[in-house]
């Protein structure tokens, strides 16, 4: 039985062509390629590449200047943090909660939209497996590039179970019996049409977006739509905390707001979901508004 993709690289010996992350006294990290023959510097001294290859990960070295550096392999949310970025990058945080709340499971076929540096994509092919499906689209060729290059870098090459296509969704989706679309751009509103063909009854729509107005309009654009449930919406944030003996208290840093997720699932066709019961604060609809439930029942 063949490993998966990329998997040799994660682990025994250092080799030839592995990513390196090293960490200094200051916890500063620092991550370069291993090349036979090179070295690695630093304004603290420097030390050849050949005194890792062969060693085992979680090695210590040291440079010419008598500084310690811890070497381990990036982690994912390590590599993606610091790889060489055209548009931003979805978080280690936002990526953990869209593997966990869209449920992407090995195997699964998904769409992703707004492909960026490749961060997401990366996250998304080692969860679905080589024996998933994940089509990319990407408006910018730039960015398409780029993505490419990290992503093929953190695998090792080719990854056998992504495409990525440059152009807009919903110009060029053909995709059909989709388990999961993923949408990270500035107006995933215009695409639900077209994502709501291709998804299966049951399969999940998640997106990411920056703001609060893209959230409200992406919400009532799926409601006005049809074929979903109700979306639900949020946002996470983490802090980590400082340890050291008694003083155990919040870092004075934490990472705050990066983007609002939301998921809905899609239903089976003519199917109306159950009216929602939750009645909306008094002028939570403008005089103005001509949407769902603006007669003034109860939405759904």
């Amino acid at each position: 039985m063949s490993e998966p993709t990329g998997a040799a690289r994660r682990r025994g010996p250092f080799k030839v062509g592995d990513q390196v992350q090293l960490t200094d006294p200051k916890g500063r990290h620092y991550t370069f390629t291993l090349e036979a023959g090179k070295n690695f510097h630093t304004h603290k001294g420097s030390f050849p590449h050949d005194e890792l290859i062969g060693a085992p990960e979680g090695s210590v070295v040291r440079t010419t200047g008598n500084v310690a550096y811890l070497a381990l392999r990036p982690l994912l949310p390590d590599y993606v943090l610091s790889m060489p970025r055209g548009a931003a990058v979805v978080y280690p945080k936002d990526a953990g909660q869209i593997l966990a709340f869209a449920d992407i499971f090995p195997g699964a076929r998904v769409v992703e939209a707004g492909v960026g540096s490749g961060s997401l994509s990366s996250f998304l092919l080692r969860a679905i497996g080589d024996q998933g499906m994940l089509h990319s689209y990407e408006r910018r060729e730039d960015f398409a590039e780029i993505a490419q290059q990290n992503v093929e870098r953190y695998f090792g090459g080719p990854h056998p179970a992504w495409q990525l296509t440059v152009g807009d969704l919903q110009d060029n989706l053909s995709d059909t019996e989709v388990d999961r679309v993923i949408l990270d751009m500035l107006a995933p509103w215009e695409c639900l049409e077209a994502v709501s063909k291709a998804l299966v009854p049951g399969g999940i729509l998640c997106c990411y977006v920056a703001t609060t107005t893209q959230l409200a309009r992406t919400v009532e654009s799926i409601r006005e739509i049809g074929g979903f449930n109700e979306p639900t919406a949020w946002e996470s944030m983490i802090r980590n905390w400082h340890i050291e003996g008694l003083a155990v208290r919040p870092d004075h840093r934490m990472i705050g707001h990066t983007g609002f997720l939301l998921t809905a699932r899609r239903l089976a066709d003519g199917v109306e979901p159950p009216m929602r019961r939750r009645r909306p604060a008094k002028g939570a609809y403008g005089e103005d508004y001509s949407g769902p439930n603006a007669d003034g029942g109860t939405p759904r």
